[in-house]
């Protein structure tokens, strides 16, 4: 496989890991957006959080919180921003899914996560309410 997240869990292409439990590894990411930016990666290779088996699922974010409990009390840091990007149109760079945890600061100059996109609907919250249901 070609994958360069699979060929870091590997240890084929070396990498900062902070973590690493049977089900996941956790990196450094290369390209921070805040000290301790960090992506936990699932050594199982799906594409995204829906290709994830479901038993997977759980030990993964088992990890996640693991990691978020780390680069809190590491770094002292006031919140953090978990995120996943799911798609190139999102911004996933890799096929592998990689779930972010950056730490946030008071005044680091970010926003919310609410910032990522401006598209608010054009239908009722009913109509789209009861395509959900």
């Amino acid at each position: 496989m070609d994958c360069l997240f699979c060929k870091i869990i590997a240890g084929e292409i070396p990498a900062f890991k902070i973590y690493e439990d049977a089900e996941s590894v956790a990196i450094l990411d290369v390209h921070p957006r805040a000290p301790g930016h960090t992506m936990v990666l699932p050594k199982h290779h799906s594409q995204n959080v829906i290709e994830l088996p479901a038993e997977k699922l759980g030990p993964v974010f088992t990890a996640v919180q693991k990691v978020a409990k780390k680069l809190r009390d590491v770094l002292d840091c006031d919140g953090l921003t978990v995120g996943i990007n799911q798609g190139r149109v999102s911004g996933q760079m890799v096929d592998h899914l990689h779930i972010h945890l950056i730490p946030r600061w008071k005044d680091d100059g970010g926003t919310s996560i609410h910032s990522v996109v401006d598209n608010p609907p054009k239908e009722s919250f009913e109509i789209i309410f009861n395509k959900l249901k």
